[in-house]
């Protein structure tokens, strides 16, 4: 994959995240490509929506793609986050046995790929992950920093 389709998925991820907006979550988005960089499955955070904290972005996204694929194990896919996966995310990310994690902004104090801890690289597990860091970070960043700063006031 060329660093042009990261970019162009992460715009799509970040459109998604947009969505959350609406019902009052987090905006954070996820999606999903096969390893043709086809969009599989989208996903984006309604834990309030819902009222259920399992309805990450991430999750939202994986269990449409396992459902669209037919399968539990999605060999091949990429996923594109718009910050970094949390501990429960990242498990379930390996878990599927996805081949690429690429994510924007950095999250120091949740993030569980790089920041906090590393679930995607800990040789310990049974699959370890490609993980792209930074991808539009700034953007990335900036729709949360916007919308806890439009909370706060």
């Amino acid at each position: 994959m060329r660093v042009n389709d990261f970019e162009t998925h992460m715009h799509t991820a970040i459109s998604e995240a947009k969505k959350a907006l609406s019902h009052s979550d987090v905006p954070i988005g996820a999606i999903i490509t096969d390893e043709r960089s086809k969009l599989v499955s989208v996903g984006h955070n309604l834990k309030k929506a819902k009222n259920n904290s399992l309805c990450h972005a991430e999750i939202m996204a994986l269990s449409a793609a396992c459902k669209q694929l037919n399968s539990c194990y999605l060999i091949g896919c990429s996923i594109f986050v718009t910050l970094e996966p949390c501990a429960m995310c990242a498990g379930a990310i390996v878990n599927s046995r996805i081949s690429n994690l690429i994510f924007g902004a950095f999250d120091l104090k949740a993030g569980a790929c790089g920041s906090l801890m590393n679930i995607t690289d800990d040789p310990r597990l049974n699959h370890q992950i490609k993980v792209t860091r930074g991808v539009l970070e700034s953007e990335c960043a900036s729709l949360l920093t916007d919308f806890f700063s439009e909370k706060r006031h």
